[in-house]
């Protein structure tokens, strides 16, 4: 795929998310894909493959929110196969508190599938929100 291409389908990703559907983003997520959360803190991990992004990092995400999360992009640089996404959560959480973190993403397309996703955000707002990552649910991960 070219660069278009590639940047065109993480631009549909995060419409999807923006209308608070996400059905692009697992259609479009490779059985094997890493998801890197970057950085030292309890959700920091690498959570590979499909299951283990959806169900584990994902589902634990999304237990936090009444409605399914919503996040807004508003730059997409791509080159080659990387398309670098800036986006803002926009989302409350069960308990009534405002979680609308700040996101550099990181996407890597091989095959015209997500291969790779690198999280760079801001961990203390996860932490002090979201409270750190269960342990367990990063050993379903590794399984």
């Amino acid at each position: 795929m070219s660069s278009a291409d590639n940047k065109k389908l993480v631009q549909q990703v995060y419409a999807d998310s923006a209308n608070r559907s996400g059905t692009t983003f697992l259609d479009n997520l490779a059985e094997d894909a890493t998801w890197i959360v970057t950085g030292q803190y309890s959700w920091s991990h690498q959570f590979k493959g499909r299951d283990a992004i959806n169900s584990g990092l994902m589902g634990h995400f999304r237990s936090f929110f009444a409605l399914r999360p919503r996040t807004v992009a508003f730059n997409f640089i791509a080159e080659g196969d990387h398309v670098v996404v800036e986006a803002r959560g926009d989302n409350v959480t069960r308990a009534g508190v405002r979680y609308d973190n700040q996101y550099c993403m990181v996407f890597r397309i091989e095959n015209g599938k997500i291969k790779e996703i690198k999280e760079y955000c801001d961990s203390t707002l996860v932490e002090r929100v979201l409270g750190p990552f269960p342990a367990e649910r990063k050993l379903a991960a590794a399984v």
